[in-house]
C-alpha cells in the first residue's frame, strides 16, 4: 500500500502535543441533499450497521436514503440555530473551553482541536492539519462516555486507517471510555440537581441512552453494562431509590431487537400508569443534538403528554457546563501522563536550543532539511 505524500522530515523541529475531541457528526445544513450525504457516510460504516454489505447497499441506497433524507432534513430544521447544528456548535465550544482549561492547569503549547467522525471537519482532515503544524503527540478524546464498537470503535478504525497510509507516525493515546469517571458523574449530578432546584423534582427520573442492536451485547460489546453503571452511579450519588429512576434506550432503527426498554414506549407506559411528571436526561450524549432536542425534547414530550402525563422536563446535555469542562480536562490529563506539556518558559527555550544544535549537527552530516 503506497504511503501518502507528506512533507520531508525537518531536523530541529520541536514536536508539540494535541488533543482531538471527536463527536459523531452532523449534516452541513438542514437540507435533503446535505442530510443524504451525511446519512450515506454514517450508515455505510460497517461498525454502525453489521449487515452483509451487498444486502445493506441495496437497502441503504434504494430505500433509506431516498425516503429518509427528506424526513430527517425536516427534523434537523426544527433544531437548527443561527450558528448551525447544535451538536457542532457545542462540540466546538467544548474544544475551545477545554483548551483554556488545560492552559490554566499549566499545559502550555498544547493544541485542542475538534473533529467529526462523519461530516466536517473530518477526522482525517484534522489529523493532517495537526501533522502539518508539527504535532507529533495526539490524544484522541471521543465524545462518547460509554464505549461501543458502533461509536468509539469506529473512531479507532478511522484513526488507524488514516495513519496506515502515513510514513512518519505520531505518538497516539486513545481514550476508550469514561462512563464511571468521577468528574463525569459529578457533572451529570450537578446538572440534574440544578434543574431540580429551579423547576422542582419530578416523580421519576428517566435516563435515556442511545440504543444499539441487542445482538451487539450478546457478541461482547460492553456498552449496555457501561450505561447501567453510569446510571447506577448517578442514582447512588443523588440518593435515588430503584423506584425513583429508570434506564431506557432510544433511537431504535430497523426491525431487529435493540436494547430495552425502549424510551418512547416507556414514557407512554409511565403516563398510562398515572405518572404526572417525568424528568429525562440523556447521559450518553455530551452535546445536545437531533436525538436529544427533537427525538426527546419534542417527540418524547408529545408521547408522554398525549398518553396522559402533565409535565415533561428534558434536562439538557452537559454542553458547556464548567464542571463538565473540568472533567474533560481531568480525563485528558490522565491520558497525557509523561508528555512534556507543562514545561516552563525556560525549559521550552532549552528544548528549542537543543533542537537547534541537533539540526546543525544533522546538516553537517549531509541532511538537507
Amino acid at each position: 500500500m503506497p504511503f501518502r505524500q507528506e512533507p520531508p522530515f525537518t531536523h530541529g523541529t520541536v514536536p508539540t502535543s494535541a488533543v482531538v475531541l471527536v463527536n459523531l457528526g452532523t449534516p452541513d445544513a438542514p437540507t435533503r441533499k446535505a442530510v443524504r450525504r451525511y446519512l450515506k457516510e454514517f450508515l455505510s460504516d460497517p461498525r454502525v450497521v453489521e449487515i452483509p454489505r451487498l444486502v445493506w447497499w441495496c437497502i441503504l441506497n434504494l430505500i433509506i436514503l431516498p425516503f429518509r433524507s427528506g424526513q430527517s432534513a425536516k427534523k434537523y430544521a426544527t433544531i437548527w440555530t443561527r450558528e448551525g447544528s447544535p451538536l457542532k456548535v457545542h462540540t466546538q465550544a467544548q474544544a475551545n473551553l477545554l483548551r483554556a482549561q488545560l492552559a490554566e492547569r499549566g499545559h502550555a503549547n498544547l493544541t485542542v482541536a475538534m473533529a467529526m467522525r462523519y461530516g466536517s471537519p473530518s477526522l482525517p482532515e484534522v489529523l493532517d492539519s495537526l501533522k502539518a503544524h508539527g504535532v507529533d503527540r495526539i490524544a484522541i478524546l471521543p465524545a462518547y462516555p460509554q464505549y461501543s464498537a458502533t461509536t468509539t470503535g469506529s473512531i479507532y478504525d478511522a484513526v488507524f486507517s488514516h495513519f496506515a497510509k502515513v510514513r512518519n507516525l505520531p505518538e497516539l493515546r486513545m481514550v476508550k471510555h469514561y462512563h464511571d469517571h468521577e468528574g463525569y458523574i459529578d457533572a451529570l449530578c450537578e446538572s440534574i440537581e440544578t434543574h431540580w432546584e429551579t423547576h422542582g423534582r419530578g416523580e421519576k427520573l428517566v435516563m435515556s441512552f442511545h440504543g444499539v442492536p441487542k445482538r451487539t451485547l450478546m457478541l461482547g460489546d460492553p456498552y449496555h453494562c457501561e450505561c447501567h453503571k453510569t446510571a447506577r452511579m448517578v442514582a447512588t450519588k443523588l440518593r435515588l431509590a430503584p423506584a425513583d429512576y429508570v434506564v431506557t434506550f432510544q433511537s431504535r432503527f430497523g426491525k431487529a431487537e435493540w436494547l430495552q426498554p425502549y424510551t418512547a414506549p416507556t414514557l407512554v407506559e409511565l403516563a398510562n400508569g398515572g405518572l404526572k411528571r417525568v424528568d429525562l436526561i440523556c447521559p450518553g450524549f455530551t452535546s445536545d443534538c437531533l436525538e436529544t432536542l427533537e427525538e426527546i425534547g419534542m417527540e418524547g414530550k408529545h408521547d408522554f403528554l398525549t398518553a396522559g402525563g402533565q409535565e415533561f422536563h428534558y434536562i439538557s446535555c452537559l454542553n458547556e457546563s464548567p464542571r463538565w469542562i473540568a472533567a474533560m480536562a481531568e480525563i485528558t490529563e490522565q491520558h497525557m501522563i509523561g508528555w512534556p506539556t507543562m514545561l516552563s518558559s525556560a525549559q521550552r527555550d532549552a528544548e528549542k536550543a537543543d533542537a537547534a544544535v541537533g539540526r546543525e549537527r544533522a546538516l553537517a552530516l549531509g541532511a538537507t532539511n
